[in-house]
């Protein structure tokens, strides 16, 4: 990756962090669309993880620190794992593969988080699942926002980093 291609991505990942700042629905943020992204497009592990870590960090401190974060940055870190293999195994499928599966791995950590680290409901398996099926009306706006910035990164970089990212295959 030439030193060009770098700034753009990284400027990317920058205004996909910021963007979290912006009004906008519950769970509908770019942030696991930029953990993809950054896990599949920086060649260097280090920055593939930090990436994300550094986008939160810089706007919890805005935003507010909670008891769940661990678990919201534990699946921010799959997803970059999920970018990852998606460096690999480069297809149009495979994105979407790959943002689906980080939904429902943020789904399943976070709401697990909310049920551990809180006392709306039992800590049991039935409290557990109460969770759960509280917390499936959002989860279609995680879905959404998770696919439209998926595109739109992705997208983007199929238009403007050629040849490597145009190279999606179907």
């Amino acid at each position: 990756m030439n030193n060009k291609t770098l700034a753009v991505v990284l400027m990317w990942i920058g205004l996909a962090a910021l963007s979290r700042l912006l009004p906008h629905p519950p769970n509908v943020t770019p942030v696991a669309a930029m953990a993809l992204f950054a896990g599949c497009h920086l060649p260097d592990r280090r920055w593939a993880y930090a990436a994300p870590l550094i986008a939160m960090l810089s706007t919890d401190v805005v935003l507010g620190f909670h008891a769940t974060l661990p678990f919201v940055y534990a699946a921010f870190m799959l997803m970059v794992g999920l970018g990852r293999w998606l460096a690999r195994h480069y297809a149009a499928g495979n994105i979407l593969l790959a943002c689906l599966s980080g939904s429902v791995l943020f789904f399943v950590l976070t709401n697990y988080g909310v049920w551990a680290t809180q006392s709306m409901y039992p800590h049991t398996a039935a409290g557990l699942l109460e969770c759960y099926i509280a917390a499936l009306p959002f989860f279609h706006h995680t879905l959404l926002g998770d696919l439209f910035y998926t595109v739109l990164l992705f997208g983007a970089a199929a238009l403007l980093l050629r040849p490597r990212a145009a190279a999606i295959t179907f």
